[in-house]
């Protein structure tokens, strides 16, 4: 099994916006890859409670690599992907086998 841990760093003017709708419309697209990714097994997004440089984080868990591999080039991840790139400034990833 592996697991994908994925950290953004907000731009401002998301910060300053709606942002429990941009999560909310953001967790909804990302649950909808299930079933549609090949071994993506959990997928889960949200806000820290705490404050923090990285607020918006990403878990996933994978059947395998090679199941990661193929959830990062398919097109409905690559969709939502430009979509946070627009929002955000920074990324931290990792990817451990579990």
């Amino acid at each position: 099994m592996i697991r994908h841990i994925v950290m953004w760093k907000l731009t401002d003017e998301a910060k300053n916006s709606n942002l429990q709708g941009f999560v909310a419309d953001l967790q909804s697209k990302f649950k909808a890859l299930i079933g549609l990714v090949d071994g993506l097994m959990e997928i889960e997004l949200g806000l820290t409670y705490e404050a923090s440089d990285y607020p918006l984080v990403l878990c996933c868990k994978f059947t395998s690599k090679e199941a990661l591999e193929g959830y990062q080039v398919h097109p409905a991840h690559l969709a939502i992907k430009d979509c946070i790139k627009k929002n955000t400034s920074a990324r931290i990833a990792a990817d451990y086998e579990a």
